[in-house]
Order: structure tokens, then sequence, then C-alpha cells
């Protein structure tokens, strides 16, 4: 289950990919870290049927019944795209596409826990050393809720990413699941147009030669996450 990932790109490398025709987001810094219920830059297909680079909330609204409490924390990962509040989301109009330069996995070992905070130290994956641009396939929607209890209910634009069965990289650190990767621009075309019946069909495995792990558990110091999320449990 990703939790965290990191995006090092300019704002250009980002809509000349993409080819957005509209960018709202602000500043992007050189490096961002972004968690879950976290605000994140997306591509998406705009209400107005624009393609735009726009700021929305990490993590979609979350099934009625997985709700635990007076604030509903967001689903980050979404693997069961058949279950039927997924349903509603899948038309051109709720694709985005998440850019991404690299992503972490927390370690199953009992070892690589930070001797301090408890937390499990991740390893981190990129297309190659050099982590360049790339891009999860995601859903967005406006959502009118409670994030935040002490905020009481707003409205919102969310987001979240697909994933899928793990690669052989990824399996022996996340034995369930990976995001839905897309490394072309071919790929970013089908997922924000094409008919779910052609866009479901990257919801797959990347090859396992697509990632390589740049960092791993021993090299860093980790941070602990900035709220409560849920996962891809559905």
């Amino acid at each position: 289950m990703c939790n965290l990932y990191n995006i090092t790109t300019s704002q250009e490398a980002i809509r000349q990919w993409t080819r957005a025709l509209r960018d709202i987001l602000g500043n992007l810094e050189p490096s961002v870290d972004i968690y879950p219920n976290q605000p994140g830059p997306v591509v998406r297909n705009a209400p107005d049927g624009r393609r735009e680079v726009a700021k929305l909330l990490w993590g979609m609204p979350t099934p009625s019944e997985r709700v635990k409490g007076k604030a509903d924390y967001g689903t980050t990962n979404i693997r069961k795209t058949n279950y039927f509040h997924w349903q509603q989301y899948l038309g051109v109009e709720h694709r985005c596409v998440v850019p991404v330069t690299s992503f972490a996995e927390p370690s199953p070992k009992e070892s690589d826990k930070d001797p301090e905070t408890g937390i499990q130290r991740n390893y981190w994956f990129a297309l190659d050393q050099n982590c360049p641009l790339f891009f999860f396939a995601g859903l967005w929607t406006p959502w009118h809720g409670v994030r935040k209890v002490k905020d009481g209910p707003a409205d919102h634009e969310v987001y979240g990413f697909l994933t899928t069965d793990p690669n052989g990289l990824i399996k022996p650190i996340h034995e369930k699941a990976m995001p839905v990767i897309l490394t072309t621009q071919e790929e970013t075309e089908v997922w924000l147009n094409a008919p779910w019946s052609e866009a479901k069909q990257l919801q797959r495995p990347a090859p396992d030669d697509a990632l390589v792990i740049v960092e791993k558990p021993a090299t860093q110091i980790k941070f602990p996450q900035q709220g409560p999320a849920q996962g891809s449990l559905f």
C-alpha cells in the first residue's frame, strides 16, 4: 500500500507530457513528499472539459461502511474497481494522472524498524537511479465531508490512484499490491481519454524490470505519516 511518494520535476515537464492546457497548481516545490490527506498535484479532465494541472487532496471518499468515527481520512489506493462504490468514478470525467518520480513501500523486516519511532523504514522505487517522471493512474472527484473533525464539513476536491498485483521487484517487500504506473504518453492518453473497457487494461503489474530500488531502509531516517488513511481494501 503506497502511502508516500515524492515529486522532483518541473511543472513544465508535467504540462508537456500530458498536454495540459491550463495550470492552476500554483508553485511546485523542487522536491516534495506527498502523504495521505495532504494536497498533491494531478492532471485531470476538468469539469469544463479542458485538461488541467491542479492541486487536490490525497484520499478518495471511503465507502460509508468503512468509515470509522466522525471523519473520513480518505482512501488513498483503489484496487477493486468492480466494487460498487468505485463504479461511479470510472468515467473519463473522474480520471486523472498523478505525477511521481519515486514512491515508498515500508520494509517488511522487523530489523528495519526505526528504534526511536517504532515505524518501519521504507524502500524507495523509481524508473531508474535518476528518478525521471512517470504517473500513477488516478481517480478524482469533488466531495463534501469531514476530513478533520476540528474543521467540520467542507467542500474538497480529492484523488486517489489504482493498485494492482505486485511485480517481481515489489512482491518481496509488499506482497499484496503495487501502484498502477504509466510510463509513456500513450498510456496517459489512454487513461485520460479511452472508454473504461480499454482504460481498465492498464490496471496491471509493471514489468519486473520497469522499476529499480533507489533507496533502502538502512540509508534513511523515517518520518511519521501525517494522519491516518485507508488503503486499497476494496
